[in-house]
C-alpha cells in the first residue's frame, strides 16, 4: 500500500511518498513559498533522483499537483500514475475535543478542523488549504487526517485543566491540549518495543527548535508541557516557554506593546534568540558559547535547567521512570546538550554512559545508558511520518 502524508503550512507543503509493504519512503520534498513569487519545489526518490523548479504555485492545489506531476515522471518518478497512491494521511495540528483519533475526513470533519480554527489559528487553516487541494486534484481518494494534539486527550482532568475560573473551559475550552503528540506517541511505542515491556513508564524529551517533554505509562499520555498552545513549557528556538503570566500585562503598560505585539513577542522573538541575541539554532549558540559568549551559555544553561526540572517532575508524577528518551533535531544530534541534562541525575537511578553519548551513531536507535542504569536512556529518530502513513493505512483498510 502506497500511502502520501502531506505536511501543509501557510505557504509550504512538505510531503512523503511511503510504501508500507516495506515501511520505507520512496520518495519525499518540500514545495515552498506558495502564493509567493519564487515558488520552488524540490524532490528527491530513493533511488537518488533529484529535481528542483521554481515555479508559479498560486495555492495549495497547484502544489499538489506538482507533486503528483514529479512523483509520476516517466524518468524521475516512482509511480506510474496517481492511481496508485492508495490514501493520503493530513497532519492538522487541532482537533478540539472532538476530533482526537485519525480520521477519515468528509464535510462535517472539515467543518470541525474548521471550528479549532481560534486553538489553532497559525496551522488549521493551512492544514485545511492543504486537505481542500489534495481533493481537488486527487477526487475519490481516501483522505485521512492525524491530529497532533491526539496524544494529550489521555490525560486526565485533574492534568490538563488550569486553575481558571471555569467558566473558561466549558465556554472556549481553555485546557492543556500538548502538540508534537505524533512524535511523543512515536518514540513512547518504540520504547515500549525496546523495553520489552507495554506497561513502561516513559518520558520523551522532543528537543528542536520546538520543544516539549512527554511522560506515559503503557502507552498512554499521563501529562505533556505544552499547553492551550505550543507556547507554553520549554524556553525554545523563538519561544519563551511558561513564564509568570502577570510579566504580559506589566510589559504592556511598560512598552505600549498590544496583546498581538505581546504574543509576536512571546512567540518570535523571544526563547533562545531572545536570551542570546544571535540566534534561535542550537548549532550557533554552542558554537557561540566555546568562544566565550555568556548570554549564549546562558540560554543553553536555561534549556537545559527546563528540560531536567520536566524529567524531575515527570518522575514524581509517575513514582519513577523506565526509560528517557531523546528526540527531534536537538535530542537526537545534539551530544553535548543530552550531556548537559543527564549530568547529576544520579537520584534517579540513573548512569548515563557519557563517553558513548558522544561517538554514538547519529540516525539510529541507541541507548546510552550504562547497563546498571536503572533507567534506560534512548535516543530514537522520531518519525511522524510513518506514524501518519500508518494510521492512515488502517482506517483505509477498514
Amino acid at each position: 500500500m502506497k500511502i502520501l502524508v502531506i505536511n501543509a503550512g501557510s505557504s509550504s507543503l512538505k510531503y512523503q511518498l511511503i510504501d508500507l509493504d516495506h515501511s520505507s519512503v520512496i520518495a519525499k520534498g518540500i514545495c515552498e513559498r506558495i502564493g509567493i513569487p519564487g515558488s520552488m519545489i524540490s524532490y528527491k526518490s530513493a533511488k537518488g533522483d533529484k529535481y528542483e523548479k521554481q515555479q508559479d504555485m498560486k495555492n495549495h492545489e497547484d502544489a499538489i499537483a506538482m507533486v503528483l506531476e514529479v512523483l509520476a515522471d516517466p524518468e524521475i518518478g516512482v509511480i506510474k500514475n496517481m492511481s496508485e497512491i492508495d490514501a493520503v494521511g493530513h497532519r492538522v495540528l487541532h482537533g478540539g475535543e472532538k476530533l482526537y483519533d485519525p480520521i477519515l475526513i468528509d464535510d462535517e470533519v472539515l467543518k470541525a478542523i474548521e471550528d479549532c480554527i481560534p486553538l489553532g489559528p497559525l496551522h488549521n487553516p493551512a492544514n485545511l488549504m492543504g486537505i481542500r487541494g489534495c481533493m481537488a486534484v486527487m477526487p475519490g481518494v481516501p483522505m485521512v487526517a492525524v491530529f497532533d494534539t491526539g496524544w494529550g486527550m489521555a490525560m486526565e482532568k485533574s492534568h490538563y485543566m488550569y486553575a481558571l475560573p471555569y467558566e473558561a473551559y466549558e465556554n472556549y475550552k481553555v485546557r492543556r491540549y500538548g502538540f508534537h503528540g505524533t512524535s511523543h506517541r512515536y518514540v513512547t511505542g518504540r520504547a515500549l518495543e525496546l523495553l520489552g515491556n507495554p506497561n513502561a513508564k516513559v518520558i520523551t524529551c522532543h528537543l528542536g527548535n520546538g520543544s516539549s517533554v512527554s511522560c506515559s505509562k503503557a502507552g498512554k499520555c499521563v501529562d505533556t508541557s505544552m499547553g492551550l498552545t505550543p507556547l507554553e513549557g520549554l524556553p525554545m528556538g523563538t519561544r519563551c516557554g511558561s513564564i509568570d503570566p502577570a510579566i504580559m500585562p506589566f510589559l504592556m503598560d511598560k512598552t505600549g506593546m498590544t496583546a498581538k505585539e505581546m504574543d509576536t513577542y512571546m512567540n518570535k522573538k523571544s526563547g533562545m534568540l531572545g536570551i542570546s541575541g544571535i540566534s534561535s539554532d542550537f548549532r550557533d549558540l554552542g558554537a557561540a558559547a566555546e568562544k566565550g559568549d555568556e548570554r549564549a551559555k546562558l540560554a543553553l544553561d536555561m534549556f537545559v535547567y527546563a528540560v531536567k526540572k520536566y524529567i524531575g517532575s515527570y518522575a514524581a508524577a509517575l513514582n519513577g521512570a523506565d526509560a528517557i528518551v531523546f528526540t527531534a533535531g536537538v535530542g537526537e544530534n545534539d551530544r553535548e546538550v543530552r550531556a548537559d541534562i543527564l549530568r547529576d541525575m544520579e537520584y534517579m537511578g540513573i548512569v548515563a554512559d557519557f563517553d558513548y553519548n558522544m561517538t554514538c551513531p547519529r540516525g539510529e536507535e541507541v541507548c546510552i545508558s550504562k547497563p546498571e542504569s536503572k533507567v534506560k536512556i534512548f535516543v530514537i529518530p522520531t518519525d511522524e511520518e510513518m506514524t501518519i502513513a500508518r494510521d492512515t493505512a488502517r482506517l483505509v483498510a477498514k
